[in-house]
């Protein structure tokens, strides 16, 4: 029996991103320019940058002003009160704050630093920030969509978003959209290799995909921000990046 294979392949190419633009069209095009051809199975990592950017999701620093709570929580951590305040706008709750530290429930349901809110590859100057896609969940199935109507392959899509961790140094890429894939895998009542039968085994291939990608992808100067998956032996679900924020009744550490 041979073994499984699994490949992740940067996609070259893609042009900077700008407000309006067709993504699923650029990416279609840079896949067809470096000469990968989807199949059914693949998926397709895509990072929340160029998926903002395309969104319009571009924010003017200059035209926020400022709420007393922003201007609090800034001298608090030493951020910008604009930044804190589009933070604040983003979020549902604060769930920690230290000097240069500020993480927060999104909006959204996962609990991140500075709500996703970005300065880094904006490309605009110091007074622009880049916002989290509306709903990504949405933003991925429309993706697939578009990208099954120009290539004739509806692939799973995966968003990206980097995420610090609790109890773990360093950052690593998580799914914050999903579609044509699980997002979580219930594999209770499965056996082991040895026949045991699995009781609390639930695994998040979304995020497992997500961060194998982030390999490529990187946090600087890349420049690649879509992966090709290839390979991936996952049941035939539909999942969303919604269903991998953990619920407060199964939260033991908040």
């Amino acid at each position: 029996m041979n073994a499984p294979e699994l490949t992740l392949t940067g996609v070259p190419g893609v042009p900077i991103v700008q407000p309006g633009d067709d993504l699923a069209r650029l990416v279609a095009q840079s896949l067809r320019e470096a000469g990968l051809i989807l199949q059914p199975g693949d998926a397709l990592v895509v990072t929340s940058k160029i998926v903002s950017k395309a969104e319009g999701r571009l924010l003017d620093l200059r035209t926020v002003t400022p709420s007393a709570r922003a201007e609090e929580v800034a001298a608090q951590v030493n951020k910008d009160p604009r930044i804190v305040e589009v933070i604040l706008r983003e979020s549902v709750e604060i769930s920690r704050m230290a000097p240069n530290v500020l993480i927060v429930t999104h909006r959204l349901g996962f609990t991140s630093a500075n709500a996703g809110v970005d300065q880094s590859n904006v490309g605009l100057g110091p007074d622009w920030a880049l916002l989290l896609p509306e709903d990504p969940d949405r933003s991925a199935q429309a993706l697939r969509a578009r990208i099954a109507e120009l290539t004739g392959v509806a692939p799973g899509v995966v968003i990206t978003d980097t995420h610090g961790r609790p109890f773990r140094m360093g950052n690593i890429n998580v799914a914050i959209g999903v579609a044509g894939l699980p997002a979580l895998w219930d594999q209770r009542g499965n056996p082991d290799l040895f026949g045991r039968i699995l009781r609390a085994t639930i695994t998040a291939p979304a995020d497992e995909i997500a961060a194998a990608a982030g390999l490529i992808t990187g946090q600087a100067n890349e420049s690649i921000p879509v992966v090709l998956v290839r390979g991936l032996a996952l049941p035939e679900l539909e999942g969303r990046a919604a269903d991998l924020n953990r619920p407060k009744s199964t939260d033991l550490y908040r």
